[in-house]
């Protein structure tokens, strides 16, 4: 993503050398980079108990993560869980921590 900022250091990088083009690139890509929320107790609760109804009742949820530089998605049904990740049928792993919110499909 480019903004009228990055105007004057691309201009430059025609005359740089490789490696002080990489670590440029490098430092654009980092500025991207989103910082993990913090959920609340309440809010842990909450994921917590759609977990479990979404379990129990086999149900698709979308699971919203943080994958340590961005805020992914990943929708199936849980096929496992226990107290450090869950399993969706569709082969995705996530970790508990990094989960931040969770979202029960409705009945078709």
């Amino acid at each position: 993503m480019s903004n009228i900022y990055d105007r004057g250091s691309k201009k430059w990088t025609a005359m740089m050398m490789p490696e002080h083009e990489e670590l440029l690139r490098k430092m654009w890509k980092e500025q991207d980079y989103k910082e993990k929320p913090i959920l609340d107790e309440q809010q842990k609760e909450d994921v917590d108990a759609r977990l479990q109804e979404a379990v129990y009742y086999h149900r698709t949820v979308e699971v919203k993560h943080y994958n340590g530089r961005d805020f992914l998605t990943s929708k199936g049904t849980v096929s496992k869980i226990d107290e450090r990740q869950l399993w969706l049928d569709n082969g995705a792993t996530i970790k508990l921590e990094d989960v931040l919110d969770v979202r029960i499909d409705d009945i078709g």
